[in-house]
């Protein structure tokens, strides 16, 4: 993982690359493209807060975060509603740098607690999510896990 990481907002100069974001194959049934997130953040612009991962000048991830804090589901109220870490560059702490990143922004707002759905899957980023410290709440929403992380 490179010291020149950096989150950046989806542009009209970028967001070709954006759409191109490929995951590995095996992973593409468990993680939305990010296409579909980028519609999605379109149609919710107050809650959605989708950005781009970069290492220099090089797109590595997306992640979008959802901050609504009067949401009346708990799970979608302050979380990460996607991320996704191209294919080649999987396994170099993007994905960790994106949820610090997006923790960081939910302490920004005075939130703390993230939380995270995952569908339970072979290839699914369970292991992922427990690593980086979200434990499973033991709710389901929609046949995914719900996950939480409690800020400091």
């Amino acid at each position: 993982m490179s010291s020149a990481l950096s989150l950046k907002k989806v542009t009209p100069e970028n967001v070709r690359a954006a759409c191109a974001l490929r995951v590995r194959p095996e992973q593409e049934k468990v993680v939305a493209p990010v296409v579909m997130s980028l519609a999605e953040a379109y149609a919710s612009p107050q809650t959605a807060w989708p950005r781009l991962i970069f290492d220099g000048s090089e797109l590595v991830g997306f992640v979008m975060g959802g901050f609504d804090p009067d949401c009346p589901v708990d799970a979608f109220r302050c979380g990460i509603w996607r991320l996704n870490i191209a294919a080649e560059a999987q396994g170099r702490g993007y994905g960790r740098f994106a949820v610090e990143a997006v923790c960081a922004e939910a302490r920004r707002r005075g939130q703390r607690r993230v939380t995270v759905m995952w569908l339970p899957h072979e290839h699914g980023p369970e292991e992922f999510y427990l690593r980086v410290g979200f434990r499973p709440t033991g709710e389901t929403l929609e046949g995914q896990v719900v996950g939480e992380l409690l800020l400091s």
